[in-house]
């Protein structure tokens, strides 16, 4: 679109009063007569204006001294913005739907009362997950900011938020790719005739390798393992070479082999911005539902899928009286939606100020939980079918859970299948472009936030900087790409990630709700869209938000997760290990608040004041202009 510089020489119209016009560049707003009374300074519609300059006696328009004029600024260089709408609903789809929606919910909801835990996930996902998600929305594509910057203009004191979600992106980068690596190492190893998670007859196989389905009698006995079990645990991970968390061996070369293909991957789908990654989403945040769509009808023609299906929707409504599996829904809408990453920050300040956000949330969040469902499907006739050729309950074949349901369980039903080799393939596909956008959007809110904050640093090298970030992920990633990565893994995953970002997202919204303000926030919705937000999003995100988020940051401290993994026990320093690498993350808040108290001029009463007050103006674009909120 092209601009009209404001210094043009075109001919200038007459301001008459009560009238809108331009003159000399400079957009006037329409006051009233001096009869109203107006707020020097100030105009109805909040934004900040100032007195016109004085004219000059040669100029022929003369302007009256009560109007007041808005300045205007053009901007050399546009925030870049994406290329089409559905870039944008696709990408934050691709982030959202992620490996969790297939191996987390389906286990979750068979193991908290089947289809009578669809209700506390529905009421948890429309009063905490949803108006978090749309909160987010609003506030990037309002501010035009990633997660650190954005805090100048709402609440400066809070700024450490912003930092402390950039080193949970990097924790959480550390061992997520690393899953990805076990699926192209599987991927890899699918093309061949006769998937070699197959037999007992491979040099990583032990006496105790039992195959289910060979021809003739097999006994099973306590200490008998399937080849799935044994591909995934001495060949792909080599754990039998690690002594735990203490000794965990040497690194794989294997897996750092397949991980630097991913990061490279990576790279090239960010390095040049979100006209870039907008359009490699179309690949990777669509093939997933293709595939899932093939995998769910051959899932479903299997004999025995109906037991599976009746296993994964069997309500057991004596659950809801447990306090444990309402922290379980709230827990899951909120990571399946992922607020709090900096993710939906730095997607939304990419779309044009007027786009309708308040759908995109709802759309977004709606195709999110419905994948988790139907996710369940495509996982359980699968377990049906296994149950049914093993002669067991489907609770017995579905014992798994985690990243081994999808890499033993899954793996080994799919092998045993006509046309396995086909189905391994676009089945370890799927679990690479899931994880593969989710990547994609966790690093972009990094790099987001730090070109905003440092643009005069980074600005014209964001090429470079992606490198950096990528390069730093994949030292990262190394401890888990050990022989004993797996327990390390599970370790971040569960400590040292999960409750830092919940406290970060309470603080963001107790930041955003009652000091920026629920009033200033619902007139930045109305500035955008034309319409305000209803009782219903007010009182969630005063009241019913932050609740949320506090009572799964309660449970969890009350009662933390033993964590086991395969036969081995965490040891207790381990916890305290992760709980460490989770506050590591969060000290940046207490730590940023008490140094703005510190610079900060005036006495404490005025720190503070200073300190919760909007530091800058919001841009608001107004055509080939842009003009400054208040």
């Amino acid at each position: 679109m092209e601009t009209t510089p404001l210094n043009s020489q075109k001919e200038l119209s007459v301001c008459k009063d009560g009238e809108d016009c331009q003159e000399n560049g400079v957009l006037r707003k329409a006051v009233p007569a001096p009869a109203d009374k107006v707020e020097s300074g100030h105009i109805s519609n909040g934004y900040s204006a100032v007195p016109s300059p004085s004219a000059g006696d040669d100029t022929q328009h003369s302007v009256p001294a009560a109007t007041t004029a808005l300045v205007a600024e053009v901007h050399q260089e546009e925030r870049e913005t994406w290329g089409k709408k559905g870039d944008f609903l696709l990408s934050v789809i691709g982030y959202a739907v992620d490996l969790g929606n297939v191996w987390r919910f389906p286990y979750i909801c068979y193991q908290n009362g089947g289809g009578a835990f669809l209700i506390p996930y529905t009421i948890m996902a429309i009063f905490g997950g949803i108006p978090l998600f749309y909160m987010e929305l609003v506030l990037g594509q309002y501010h035009r900011n990633g997660c650190i910057s954005i805090w100048k203009k709402i609440c400066p004191m809070f700024k450490g938020i912003g930092y402390a979600i950039c080193i949970i992106t990097f924790y959480i980068a550390s061992y997520y790719n690393t899953i990805m690596a076990w699926a192209l190492y599987y991927l890899i190893s699918s093309f061949t005739n006769q998937l070699p998670w197959t037999s007992c007859n491979n040099p990583w196989n032990t006496d105790n390798c039992t195959n289910y389905f060979s021809e003739g009698n097999v006994t099973w006995t306590q200490d008998s393992t399937s080849p799935a079990e044994e591909f995934y645990m001495r060949h792909v991970l080599q754990i039998h070479q690690s002594g735990g968390l203490q000794a965990p061996g040497g690194v794989s070369w294997q897996l750092t082999l397949c991980i630097m293909l991913i990061f490279t991957i990576v790279y090239f789908s960010i390095w040049k911005g979100v006209k870039t990654s907008g359009k490699v989403v179309w690949v990777t945040a669509t093939s997933p539902y293709i595939i899932l769509l093939i995998l769910l009808v051959r899932g479903a023609t299997l004999p025995g899928a109906w037991r599976g299906v009746f296993f994964y929707l069997k309500p057991s409504w004596q659950k809801l009286l447990e306090t444990g599996v309402w922290v379980d829904a709230a827990a899951q809408i909120f990571f399946s939606l992922g607020p709090g990453f900096g993710v939906l920050l730095a997607f939304a300040s990419y779309n044009k100020f007027n786009n309708n956000c308040y759908q995109d949330a709802l759309m977004t969040s709606l195709v999110n939980c419905m994948t988790s469902f139907i996710s369940g499907f495509v996982i359980f006739t699968v377990l049906g079918y296994m149950a049914e050729m093993r002669k067991e309950d489907v609770s017995e074949v579905a014992k798994d859970a985690g990243p081994s349901l999808l890499f033993i369980t899954y793996a080994e039903a799919i092998a045993n299948m006509p046309a396995s080799t086909f189905f391994a393939i676009i089945f370890f596909l799927m679990l690479i472009t899931l994880g593969l956008d989710s990547t994609f959007a966790g690093l972009e809110g990094v790099i987001t936030a730090v070109l905003d904050e440092f643009p005069h640093i980074w600005s014209k090298r964001r090429e470079l900087l992606v490198l950096g970030v990528v390069v730093i992920c994949f030292f990262g990633s190394l401890t888990t790409l050990t022989f004993g990565g797996a327990y390390v893994v599970k370790l971040l995953e569960e400590y040292a990630t999960g409750p830092a970002v919940l406290t970060v997202v309470l603080l963001e919204a107790v930041a955003v709700y009652w000091f920026y303000g629920i009033a200033q926030f619902c007139s930045d919705v109305k500035e955008m869209l034309g319409f305000s937000p209803g009782w219903f999003w007010r009182v969630c995100w005063v009241v019913v938000s932050p609740l949320f988020l506090l009572f799964i940051i309660c449970s969890f401290l009350m009662s933390p997760p033993q964590l086991r993994l395969f036969q081995y026990t965490y040891p207790h320093w381990s916890i305290v290990l992760g709980y460490c690498i989770g506050t590591s993350s969060f000290l940046c808040v207490p730590t940023y608040i008490t140094y703005r108290l510190i610079v900060t001029p005036g006495t404490l009463k005025e720190r503070i004041m200073k300190g919760i007050s909007p530091e800058t103006t919001t841009e608001i674009p107004h055509g080939d202009i842009h003009l400054n909120a208040v």
